[in-house]
């Protein structure tokens, strides 16, 4: 085995590296040549892949998360509408006290805009994000005494935006306030005919910045009856709570059916680009 012992000495500075000692000459046998090509090939397989990582994970690649928010202004388009808006929804805790709920779809409104969906005040204030498109669905409970809209609001603006409009919700309470409410989709003859701005009783609204949406529900009773203080949901959800909407279980409907639209989106919106959402 060769030795650095005769090699000259390197300069302080910069770093060198020592020169191998001179070797005799030695016969190139086939051996030698097959070894020099899988070198080769190694070397190169090695830099494709390192070429590949960089092409995909590169600097300039997309985050999953950003990927994600990107996907969730047009999955809508992809997403079956059985999925979005299941024709059943159960739970088993979502009622009072921890009490299983069964929701029923009544039906599912035409994809549009945003007008007359919300009142005027709630209007102007997602209007900053813009209204790329509106799905909204209505449900029964089991005892068809309760009726309940979800709607999505898929908006025209970037994570900025949506944590702008996220951190005025919260810090100006918008969604506690009874005249900035979501409007009632009431499907014809059903037993949501007549579920009007006047049988609001509950309602939620939630503006993720993981994708561009607004999720809400609104709820009221069937029967059509008025008088009812609406209250926010998180309001009549919470323990101790003694009003019309707490005891009948607005809230819990308003919550368990937002939280089932949000979920569903959130899931369709993290599916890679090529596989069914």
């Amino acid at each position: 085995m060769s030795t650095e012992a005769d090699a000259p000495p390197c300069p302080a500075a910069p770093p060198c590296i020592p020169p191998y000692p001179a070797r005799p000459p030695r016969h190139i046998t086939g051996r030698t040549v097959a070894a020099a090509v899988c070198a080769v090939l190694g070397t190169g397989l090695i830099a494709g892949a390192l070429a590949g990582s960089w092409l995909v994970d590169g600097p300039d690649a997309p985050s999953a998360t950003e990927a994600s928010y990107v996907r969730g202004a047009t999955r809508w388009q992809e997403v079956p509408v059985d999925r979005l808006f299941p024709p059943a929804v159960h739970s088993d805790a979502a009622g009072p006290g921890g009490a299983a709920r069964d929701w029923t779809r009544l039906g599912v409104a035409p994809d549009g805009d945003c007008t007359g969906a919300f009142d005027p005040l709630l209007a102007r204030a997602l209007a900053p994000a813009g209204c790329r498109r509106l799905l909204r669905a209505t449900y029964a409970d089991a005892t068809s005494t309760r009726v309940t809209t979800v709607g999505l609001l898929i908006t025209d603006t970037g994570r900025a935006g949506m944590r702008a409009l996220d951190h005025r919700f919260s810090d100006e309470h918008l969604d506690e306030r009874t005249d900035l409410m979501p409007r009632p989709y009431a499907p014809a003859g059903t037993v949501a005919e007549h579920f009007g701005d006047a049988q609001r009783a509950s309602w939620r609204i939630t503006v993720l910045t993981d994708v561009p949406a607004v999720v809400y529900a609104v709820t009221g009773f069937a029967d059509g009856r008025t008088g009812v203080p609406p209250q926010p949901a998180p309001e009549a959800v919470a323990r101790g709570a003694t009003t019309v909407a707490a005891q009948a279980g607005l809230g819990n409907d308003a919550t368990a059916l937002a939280a089932q639209l949000e979920r569903g989106y959130r899931e369709a919106a993290r599916t890679p680009d090529g596989e069914t959402p």
